[in-house]
């Protein structure tokens, strides 16, 4: 933490996450950080039962409830005032960011279906994570229209928009529960909503509508392609989404008497327009200059980059004009599960040995199976995996793949899985890079930020990987600075969020460097990973598609012993596995980003 200046103004920056929100209070003069606090959500991920009745849910579905993100103001705002020292007075700006595509349907006043007490038994009345996978058959089809119509914004996406994704998660809802379609009067990121609970007034904000919302030049995807997928769906941009875009760090509002009570903050406060979690950290980690990747590294991993020209690249997540900084078109890609995938492979159980061992040298088990993993000559585990346990969002676009272990033997051991593991995220990271190049878009520097650039092998695997210097952000809360950094611009404290960047943001450049003798070895297991790769995720008739079609139908036939496998898939049945899963990520091991 800093020393607080008494003429210095700050701002804070909300960072909402997967499981938790985190609020940090920053020195607008050279975003010195001096006090955050972090509040994680009591229902976090809801994705076996529903809360409110204990329905079961299908396979894929990921929920959240609004509430949670509102105890986030009431409660880190104020504790990282508090912790700070800063006198509220001095605070001059709010901003956020979120997890996306995270949407939820509302009332033309806000209200979430969820809240309304006789929809709050119904599943599609609530937020749908962005790790909610079961709109893909509605991606399908919107993809092959698409295509068959020749929609000039499909290429903007890589050719495929994701399941993840705004139309595909709304036409779900429209097809499985069409009372809740129409009792939905706007479907809004929840990156826009908390800053309705904040400024009182509806926003849109440039980066979700354009990446997430299929908003380009101007447009939504037009009422005959919308009709073609659906006749009750031809209106759904005009009706439920239609709102004037706000550029990235503009004032969209001030804050209202109730946010102030909640936040402790001054009423009448610059709020500033909502933002993504990923794209609000390039100017935390000062990577806003063409070419400069950012992959901002968590549960998941978004890699965001601006570039001077518009390019359509294979299989990304979007290219927006402005959708990062004014001026430039903002490139995002990323990879589904990353700290999920490294979680997962703990959850199977280690033999006790190993968490005894762990003990005794006083480390959790990330870290005693990465220390294992580290004494292991590159390539000496004899295994290549496939990154894809939470299906794949670039380059490949297809939320029903599922990850592969190649190699495993009776003499394979659990840190040379997690090994394996940590590497395919490495290559899966080193094909975005590849495919970047090859449409023709440079990548000239690779910069990591969010809480797994703690964990220095897995750094020096990415170096190794890529053959090329790793960057680091120096911030440990990069997305709650890059908030606070959009915050100071909404305030007019810069005129714009380069210049804000260049005094508030960090940057440790090649702070890894590749090992040519390494790099050797991983080029060889790379052609490994590009086989399986092609092998199993290209084509029409996929083993990965054929597995998911017996289990969906083996569950739709044994619905009885679905609340049993849910207990098992996410833990005991009181919860205690997620919550020491919770408690993993709150430590920064494994974070939310």
């Amino acid at each position: 933490m800093g020393d607080v200046n008494a003429n210095t103004a700050y701002v804070v920056g909300v960072d909402f996450g997967t499981l938790s929100g985190r609020a940090v209070v920053v020195s607008v003069e050279d975003g010195t950080e001096l006090g955050s606090a972090v509040h994680e959500y009591p229902n976090a991920v809801i994705d076996a039962v529903l809360p409110s009745s204990g329905a079961t849910l299908p396979g894929d579905w990921a929920l959240q409830d609004p509430e949670d993100y509102r105890e986030v103001l009431r409660n880190a705002v104020p504790a990282a005032v508090a912790a700070s020292g800063v006198d509220p007075a001095r605070i001059i700006g709010i901003a956020t960011d979120f997890t996306a595509c995270t949407v939820l349907p509302v009332l033309a006043d806000g209200t979430p279906l969820c809240e309304i007490s006789e929809l709050r038994d119904r599943p599609h009345a609530y937020p749908k994570l962005w790790r909610h996978h079961a709109a893909q058959a509605q991606a399908n089809r919107i993809n092959d229209l698409a295509h068959e119509r020749g929609e000039p914004w499909i290429g903007r996406y890589g050719g495929k928009i994701s399941s993840e994704w705004q139309f595909a998660k709304a036409l779900q809802v429209l097809e499985e529960d069409p009372e809740i379609y129409d009792r939905m009067e706007r479907w809004i990121e929840a990156a826009d909503w908390i800053i309705w609970q904040l400024c009182g007034e509806e926003t849109r904000n440039a980066c979700t509508a354009g990446y997430k919302g299929v908003f380009q030049d101007g447009r939504y995807p037009s009422e005959e392609f919308l009709a073609a997928l659906n006749p009750r769906f031809a209106d759904f941009a005009r009706t439920r989404l239609e709102h004037p875009i706000s550029p990235l760090g503009a004032r969209v509002g001030s804050l209202t008497a109730e946010a102030a009570k909640w936040t402790g903050l001054p009423e009448g406060i610059a709020v500033a327009a909502g933002n993504v979690d990923a794209h609000v950290a390039a100017p935390a980690a000062q990577a806003v200059e063409d070419g400069q990747m950012l992959a901002i590294m968590g549960t998941s991993t978004c890699h965001v980059m601006n570039g001077a020209e518009l390019v359509e690249v294979p299989g990304i997540c979007g290219v927006v004009d402005g959708g990062i900084l004014a001026g430039k078109y903002g490139y995002e890609a990323g990879q589904s599960g990353v700290g999920d995938i490294f979680a997962w492979w703990l959850r199977q159980g280690l033999p006790e040995p190993y968490y005894a061992a762990a003990r005794a040298e006083g480390l959790n088990e990330h870290e005693y199976l990465t220390r294992l993993a580290a004494e292991q000559p590159v390539g000496a585990h004899g295994l290549v995996a496939l990154d894809w346990q939470s299906g794949n969002r670039s380059v490949l676009v297809d939320h029903h793949l599922s990850g592969v272990i190649a190699g495993l033997t009776l003499a394979t051991r659990p840190e040379e899985v997690y090994r394996a593991l940590l590497e395919s995220t490495a290559f899966g990271a080193r094909k975005i890079v590849e495919t970047f190049e090859a449409a023709g878009v440079p990548v000239t520097e690779f910069i990591v930020t969010g809480g797994l650039k703690k964990n220095t092998f897995l750094m020096q695997v990415y170096a190794d990987v890529l053959r090329r210097p790793i960057g680091i952000g120096t911030s440990e809360q990069g997305p709650a600075l890059g908030s606070a950094i959009h915050a100071a611009v909404a305030a007019g404290a810069y005129p714009d969020v380069r210049a804000a960047a260049a005094a508030m943001g960090g940057c440790e450049r090649g702070a890894y460097l590749p090992d040519p003798a390494r790099a050797d070895v991983y080029d060889r297991l790379y052609a490994e990973y590009v086989r399986l790769h092609d092998y199993f995720g290209v084509g029409d008739d996929l083993m990965p598609h054929r597995l998911r079609e017996i289990r969906d139908a083996a569950l739709a036939g044994g619905r009885s012993s679905a609340p049993v496998s849910a207990a098992y898939a996410h833990g005991t049945a009181d919860g205690s596995q997620q919550q020491a899963v919770k408690s993993v990520v709150s430590k920064g091991e494994v974070p939310n980003s």
